[in-house]
């Protein structure tokens, strides 16, 4: 949404403005205020918004939404408690369950700023090296309508059968079908579908001696995963890694998915 204001709240120039009704819905996750109040949510949100969407630096990002360090410190602050992950997993929930799933993953570059040396000790950082260069892989599981569910980031030379492992367990009662391609064809995975009753529509790999039945017609839904990775990467932080922890990326990631899927307007 378009709004027109400037540093002090005035109208003069068009900037990108959440709306009452999007702050409205995630405010409750906020954490509160200690001591001093904390500089307009609205103003510092949208523009943290905007920088992701738009693949800015930080000092890059428009004079109108405030100090940039306001911006980078609320950015990296929340994301230490864990508040985007959270908005976006309320979403997801309030959204309700869908009966039909579909699991795929997808390689997101990482910029040389993410790829430096990691220090003995630290957090793990998920960013790996394969043939396109040093990446990260986001493991995704979303609803019939094609909004992401579950999202898992790992390094980019991990298998899908590990991203797999994290993202189909616990999957709700609903569950009925899940829809994934030729990477997630395995004995386990699905055994461990067919124990909870979950149909599997995965082809059958091409080396594969015996190959289990699938709907094709209901495969070629599975097209709206990848629609789901390719709104995805539209926001250019997303499409490009440029932080070098892996919980701020990840917040980067719930930022756009909660935007692009749930809080339309």
């Amino acid at each position: 949404m378009i709004h027109r204001f400037t540093d002090r709240g005035e109208a003069v120039s068009d900037v990108f403005l959440l709306s009452e009704h999007q702050m409205e819905r995630i405010k409750p996750f906020f954490p509160l205020a200690h001591g001093v109040p904390r500089v307009d949510d609205r103003r510092v949100l949208s523009g943290i918004v905007y920088v992701i969407r738009n693949g800015l630096q930080w000092k890059d990002a428009p004079k109108a939404y405030g100090p940039h360090k306001t911006l980078y410190n609320r950015f990296i602050r929340w994301s230490r408690l864990g508040v985007f992950d959270r908005i976006f997993v309320a979403l997801t929930e309030q959204a309700g369950r869908s009966k039909r799933l579909m699991i795929d993953a997808t390689h997101l570059k990482a910029h040389r700023t993410a790829a430096s040396l990691l220090k003995k000790g630290a957090f793990p950082r998920h960013i790996g090296r394969t043939k396109g260069g040093l990446n990260s892989k986001l493991h995704a599981v979303c609803d019939s309508q094609g909004r992401p569910v579950r999202l898992h980031l790992t390094a980019g030379q991990v298998s899908d059968f590990k991203g797999a492992d994290v993202l189909l367990a616990n999957l709700p009662e609903e569950t009925q079908e899940i829809l994934g391609d030729r990477g997630y064809d395995s004995n386990k995975i699905r055994q461990s579908l067919a124990d909870r009753n979950i149909t599997a529509c995965i082809p059958p790999k091409k080396n594969r001696k015996s190959k289990p039945p699938y709907d094709w017609h209901l495969y070629k839904k599975r097209h709206l995963i990848e629609n789901m990775f390719a709104k995805l990467k539209d926001w250019r932080r997303v499409a490009t890694r440029y932080d070098r922890c892996a919980h701020t990326f990840m917040s980067a990631i719930h930022i756009a998915a909660s935007f692009i899927f749930y809080l339309k307007e």
